[in-house]
């Protein structure tokens, strides 16, 4: 982290064509500083049996989560998890979104790994990340 520019940090989120083995798809969230890739992490968003369920819509189908931008809230202590809010700058009928721990997927981008969540959480309170592109 110490040798980062002054360029800001961009945080995005892919659907993969991958599963893992409970049959939940694969996505995959980057950090990315112009074109480095600072860091990445195996997430999940939706249920195996929602992938193909329309994601702008609400409520509860457990859809991944829509394609856009997001505004990024800090992480926050839930229970005994961590929740990141996100806000889609885009006409939807989703609320209630975030970035979490969780395993399987909900309609959140869900970070399975505790490991993964809480580097996450350090590179965005260290480096103010405020957005989020899904990109697909």
């Amino acid at each position: 982290m110490a040798n980062l520019s002054q360029a800001p940090l961009s945080l995005s989120a892919r659907r993969t064509e991958r599963e893992r083995q409970d049959g939940e798809r694969l996505w995959i969230l980057e950090l990315h500083q112009d074109d480095r890739l600072l860091a990445s992490w195996e997430a999940v968003s939706g249920f195996a049996s929602s992938q193909s369920l329309d994601r702008r819509w609400s409520p509860g189908n457990g859809a991944p989560l829509p394609a856009g931008n997001y505004s990024l809230g800090l992480p926050e202590a839930w229970g005994d998890d961590i929740w990141f809010t996100l806000t889609p700058r885009f006409e939807t009928t989703r609320s209630g979104l975030g970035i979490h721990g969780c395993n399987p997927g909900s309609g959140c981008v869900c970070l399975p790994d505790r490991t993964s969540l809480e580097a996450l959480a350090s590179w965005a309170k260290m480096s103010q990340i405020q957005s989020l592109t899904v990109l697909n």
